[in-house]
């Protein structure tokens, strides 16, 4: 009986294990932000029609800075693509910022809707936040990308995306099961990304308009 109780013990626990790591991979902040910058041009008319610029957005804000990481990783100068290391993530989340400000740039020059740029200004805001803070606390950078794409969708296309709120809690769970952050750093990345960079989109959505 204490061998199979402790066989149970350890299926549960790779069950647990699995279910994290798959949430972590499919919820982690390049991708969210991609999702994010792909339905941005969703509030001015013209879309779908205008989501090639969102597309464009994606590459600038996400694309190339994650194809950096990956080649990194690849090279043996990162550990991994989540960049676990606290002391690694300051360097490429700055290196990140610039890549924003240009695709910024460029986006501007072709006439992007201004939605568009909205988006991209308070993903530069929560970037260099993440960054300063990166510093000295590991914040939890999925836990403030789902947050803020989770209040954003919802103020977006109304109250009836609100369950999407319920992977705030997935994403940070798994992050604290596969002892990447405790739970005070997601619990400060949740409320970063929904209250400061969902609010700072909220701002300059209206003052961009």
């Amino acid at each position: 009986m204490g061998e199979q109780s402790g066989l149970g013990e350890q299926r549960g626990v790779g069950g647990r294990h699995r279910a994290a790591r798959v949430l972590t991979e499919v919820f982690q902040p390049p991708a969210v932000v991609s999702v994010l910058l792909l339905i941005s041009p969703a509030v001015q008319p013209g879309f779908p029609g205008t989501i090639w610029f969102g597309v464009l957005g994606a590459v600038f804000v996400c694309v190339l800075p994650l194809a950096y990481v990956l080649l990194m990783v690849r090279l043996g100068k990162l550990r991994d693509h989540h960049v676990s290391d606290r002391r690694e993530r300051t360097p490429l989340l700055m290196l990140a910022l610039v890549s924003v400000v240009v695709g910024l740039l460029v986006l501007n020059l072709i006439h992007a809707p201004t939605s568009v740029s909205a988006m991209i200004l308070a993903l530069m805001g929560g970037i260099t936040v993440l960054a300063a803070v990166s510093l000295v606390w590991k914040i939890s950078g999925h836990a403030s990308a789902i947050s803020a794409a989770a209040v954003i969708v919802a103020l977006m296309f109304g109250p009836a995306w609100l369950p999407l709120l319920i992977l705030v809690p997935a994403v940070g769970w798994s992050r604290v099961v596969l002892r990447d952050h405790t739970r005070g750093q997601v619990i400060a990345g949740s409320l970063f990304g929904g209250v400061v960079i969902a609010g700072l989109w909220w701002v300059l959505r209206g003052w961009l308009s």
